[in-house]
């Protein structure tokens, strides 16, 4: 029969060991180990091998807490899911119901075919009138006084088709043909200018062609040379014929006066 453990008698007194200096461990003999109590392992003998670990207990709360998260889970997903699917079986049949009514077509709101009276009467149309664009200036004709520059002159007729101006013995011939015009020049300054037709007039045809004044011309068609470098005195005048040398058929349109280089009058322009 084995002795119950005494403590009193494994522990050593001081200054007395039972075990040998070079022993690496103190022996106990195996009578003398004390039992193991419920949770605790036996202490390892030396050598020999080591005890089994003991089995982990499973808490016991953690299978109730999976239960109720699934339950939230399938509440908190599930439940707006089923609530579409038994709304979507009731819209055919709200459909079907309202078919089965006669005279009223499914998906539509029956059109109303009374036709609002009209209240109103539509305003009067506003006639707007542009006021009409003020009339161009009527152009100078032959006949007319017209102010360029220091002079005024008067266009007094056209003669073409002359094809020599002068006599037997002194004359020119045209390139094509003359065109004679007779213009009055009166200087209507303070002070005297001189009047030179070659240069101061020229004439325009229908297809915009201009013409200067033939000098040589105008100094056989004129008796006492007028319109060549005549000084004319405020207030006097000059009757001349200036000569245009012109293809033969033209037909001219406008004489123009030059107003000069050194003023800011407009030319004069007239009309034949």
């Amino acid at each position: 029969m084995t002795a119950p453990y005494d403590p009193a008698r494994n522990q050593q007194h001081f200054g007395h060991s039972s075990t040998p200096p070079t022993a690496p461990f103190s022996q106990v003999p195996p009578a003398q180990v004390p039992p193991r109590q419920a949770g605790q392992f036996s202490p390892a003998m030396p050598g020999g091998p080591l005890p089994p670990a003991a089995p982990r207990k499973r808490a016991s709360w953690l299978l109730p807490t999976l239960i109720g998260v699934g339950a939230f889970v399938v509440l908190c997903c599930g439940g707006p899911l089923v609530l579409g699917l038994v709304g979507d079986d009731k819209k055919p049949q709200a459909a079907a119901v309202s078919g089965d009514v006669p005279g009223v077509k499914s998906g539509a709101a029956p059109a109303n075919t009374t036709a609002a009276p009209a209240t109103s009467k539509a305003a009067p149309a506003v006639k707007t009138t542009t006021a009409p664009a003020p009339p161009k200036p009527k152009t100078p004709g032959i006949g007319d006084k017209v102010r360029g520059g220091d002079f005024e002159f008067t266009v007094k007729g056209v003669k073409c088709g002359i094809s020599r101006v002068g006599n037997d013995f002194l004359n020119t011939k045209a390139q094509g043909t003359f065109c004679k015009v007779s213009v009055t020049v009166k200087n209507v300054t303070k002070r005297a200018h001189t009047f030179h037709a070659d240069g101061s007039l020229s004439a325009q045809d229908s297809k915009g062609r201009e013409y200067e004044a033939d000098g040589e011309a105008g100094i056989y068609g004129n008796s006492d040379g007028q319109g060549f470098l005549d000084e004319i005195n405020p207030g006097n005048s000059v009757t001349a014929n200036v000569f245009f040398d012109v293809p033969k058929g033209t037909k001219l349109k406008t004489i123009t006066l030059d107003a000069g280089l050194f003023t800011f009058a407009e030319d004069a322009v007239v009309a034949l």
